[in-house]
């Protein structure tokens, strides 16, 4: 999946099935081969790769701010 502008660190994103704490949001800390998250309400991490980030994905709720 191509996102446009493209995913990176700081960005919010909901995921299609809610973390076990009934939280959907996730932000995402890394973004490269792999995707590694923290869910915003409990502070879980985990890592997925892309392929798999790419099936659970389902809407980018806040991109991050730009550093340029």
């Amino acid at each position: 999946m191509l996102l446009d502008p493209p995913l990176r660190a700081g960005d919010i994103v909901r995921l299609k099935k809610a973390h076990a704490c009934g939280n959907d949001l996730w932000q995402v800390l890394f973004a490269g081969s792999d995707v590694r998250l923290k869910c915003t309400q409990c502070g879980r991490v985990i890592l997925l790769d892309r392929k798999k980030f790419s099936s659970k994905f389902k809407a980018r709720v806040k991109i991050a701010n730009s550093d340029i």
